[in-house]
């Protein structure tokens, strides 16, 4: 029924002209829709992420998007740390750490968060 369907990441955020200020000014999407302060719609790829004003922001403790970025995982992860990002390191089995990235499995990955606490990560298929 849905598979053919687009999904769209939601985040809640407790301020949102410091959300804009890091989805922006750090991760460098671009804004394609405002509702006045309640919600920014960002164009990532092909697909859209909506941060909102709620307040039940920061209360996710699971990973809320991820961006496939390939063989440039350790070229972004090294922009990010650039512009401030700090790198989360979680004890996982199977998975080694190599600076900030995760290795195991056939993958690398590395989570980070945004000023709400929501977990975001880069992974490179």
């Amino acid at each position: 029924m849905l598979a053919n369907s687009n999904a769209t990441a939601n985040l809640a955020v407790k301020d949102l002209a410091k959300a804009k200020a890091f989805y922006e000014g750090t991760l460098g999407l671009t804004e394609v829709h405002n509702e006045g302060g309640e919600l920014i719609v960002y164009k990532s790829g092909d697909t859209s992420i909506n941060v909102y004003h709620s307040e039940f922001a920061g209360t996710n403790k699971a990973t809320a998007v991820t961006w496939m970025v390939g063989d440039e995982i350790g070229n972004v992860v090294k922009a990010l740390k650039s512009k401030g990002i700090v790198f989360e390191h979680y004890e996982m089995p199977g998975l080694t750490m190599e600076g900030d990235i995760h290795v195991g499995y056939g993958m690398k990955v590395a989570w980070f968060k945004d000023p709400d606490g929501n977990i975001l990560n880069l992974v490179d298929r």
